[in-house]
C-alpha cells in the first residue's frame, strides 16, 4: 500500500495520461484529474476541455503565470495553449452532451463492478454537488475514473455503490495508485498492478470481485 497521498495522486495522474491518444478532446474533472495535464507523454497532442468554457487548456499555472480570468472548473489557475478558445457554459455543455468529448477523467468516491460511478453526495459534505459529472459520464465516449484505491482505509471499488449514482454503467477504466482495472461485460478485469504491491493486497483492498488473468502487468509510471 502507498501511504503518501501526494505520491499516490502523481502515480494515478501519470498512468491516466498514458491512456490519452493524439488528437483527442479530453475533459478533466475537478481535483485529482486536473493533474493529468502535467504528464502528457512527449509527442502526444490532446485538446483539453474544461466545462466552465475552455478548449486548449494547458498545464496548471505556476505562480508567475496565474491569471484570475483563466481557471479550470475547479477554480484552479491554469494555462492555455496557442489556439485555445473560450465560450459560455451552454456551448461547453453542447460539446459534452453532443458526444464530442473523446475521454473524460473523473474522480470517484465509489465505483462498482457494474461500472456505476458515485462521485458526489449531499451538498455541504464530501463534495458539494455533482457539477458537470453527470453530463460528462453520460456524454463522453470513454470514462476513466482516477481515484485513490481506498478512502479512510475502506474500499472504494465495491460490489454495489452505496452513495447516490452519478452515472450508471458508464465507467470504462479505473486507475488507482495500486492498479488499473478495465470494466467489462463479465466484470472488473485486473489489467495492471503497481510494482510496489501484490495481487493479494489489491484483492484485500477491493470489495468488488476481480477477474484476474494470468498476464497481469506492472503499471508503467
Amino acid at each position: 500500500m502507498i501511504n503518501n497521498p501526494e505520491l499516490a495522486k502523481e502515480i494515478i495522474a501519470k498512468r491516466v495520461a498514458k491512456e490519452l491518444k493524439d488528437g483527442q478532446l479530453v475533459n478533466l474533472g475537478i481535483g485529482l484529474p486536473t493533474l493529468v495535464a502535467n504528464y502528457i507523454p512527449e509527442g502526444v497532442h490532446v485538446i483539453f476541455q474544461s466545462e466552465n468554457g475552455i478548449t486548449g487548456m494547458g498545464p496548471m499555472a505556476r505562480p508567475e503565470e496565474e491569471d484570475k480570468n483563466i481557471t479550470n472548473a475547479g477554480g484552479q489557475y491554469v494555462t492555455v495553449l496557442p489556439g485555445a478558445a473560450f465560450f459560455d457554459s451552454a456551448f461547453s455543455f453542447a460539446l459534452i452532451r453532443g458526444g464530442h468529448v473523446d475521454v473524460t477523467v473523473l474522480g470517484g468516491l465509489e465505483v462498482d463492478q457494474e461500472g456505476n460511478l458515485a462521485n458526489w453526495i449531499i451538498p455541504g459534505k464530501i463534495v458539494p454537488g455533482m457539477g458537470g459529472a453527470m453530463d460528462l459520464a453520460t456524454g463522453a465516449k470513454k470514462v476513466i475514473v482516477a481515484m485513490q484505491h481506498t478512502g479512510k482505509g475502506q474500499p472504494k471499488i465495491l460490489k454495489k455503490c452505496r452513495l447516490p449514482l452519478t452515472a450508471k454503467g458508464k465507467v470504462s477504466l479505473i486507475v488507482t495508485e495500486l492498479c488499473v482495472i478495465e470494466v467489462t461485460k463479465e466484470g472488473l478485469l485486473l489489467k495492471e498492478i503497481n510494482k510496489e504491491t501484490t495481487i493479494d493486497e489489491v484483492k484485500s483492498l477491493t470489495e468488488a470481485n476481480l477477474i484476474i488473468p494470468d498476464d497481469v502487468k506492472y503499471m508503467d509510471v
